[in-house]
């Protein structure tokens, strides 16, 4: 199902336009970049000090768990290795596939806000989504990394937000 979604992708999707546009919204989740600036604006506000560092709590969890622990445990190799043929739009990733960082941060990010302001929520998801296709897209995950970050950080970020709560 991996390979036959990614091929889908890689034979339906590229234009000038997407292989201009996939590049940027994938840095925009490149180290949490984005949430990290949302994180640092939040804790500046006094009314949203507490949930930016839920955030940053969630960030840094989904990191711990997702980058230190299964990617090396599970080791799964990225498409571009398996299938070099494919000219890479952007760096190669040096980690391994599995799970999806960027996908993984944006959720947790995403799932923070929506427990924050549901507007700023469908905002954070909708740009997660973005980040998470363009790896995808850009050939560095397959869409199964994609879907597991994404849980993984919905999770994390889950658990972050209703201890915050208590």
């Amino acid at each position: 199902m991996d390979v036959t979604i990614i091929n889908f992708i890689q034979n339906n999707f590229h234009n000038p336009f997407t292989d201009f546009i996939f590049p940027l919204i994938t840095a925009l989740g490149t180290g949490s970049a984005i949430w990290l600036i949302v994180a640092v604006f939040m804790l500046i506000t006094k009314k949203y000090r507490r949930w930016g560092i839920v955030l940053l709590t969630a960030i840094v969890l989904t990191f711990i768990v997702g980058e230190v622990v299964l990617k090396p445990l599970i080791a799964r190799l990225r498409p571009f290795t398996l299938y070099p043929s494919i000219p890479l739009l952007i760096n190669p990733p040096l980690s391994f596939s599995f799970p999806s960082g960027h996908a993984s941060s944006s959720f947790a990010a995403a799932t923070v806000l929506w427990h924050v302001k549901r507007k700023w929520g469908i905002a954070a998801v909708t740009v997660a989504t973005l980040i998470a296709f363009s790896r995808v897209f850009l050939f560095v995950h397959f869409p199964s990394d994609v879907l597991a970050g994404a849980f993984l950080g919905f999770c994390i970020a889950t658990l972050a937000c209703r201890i915050c709560k208590k």
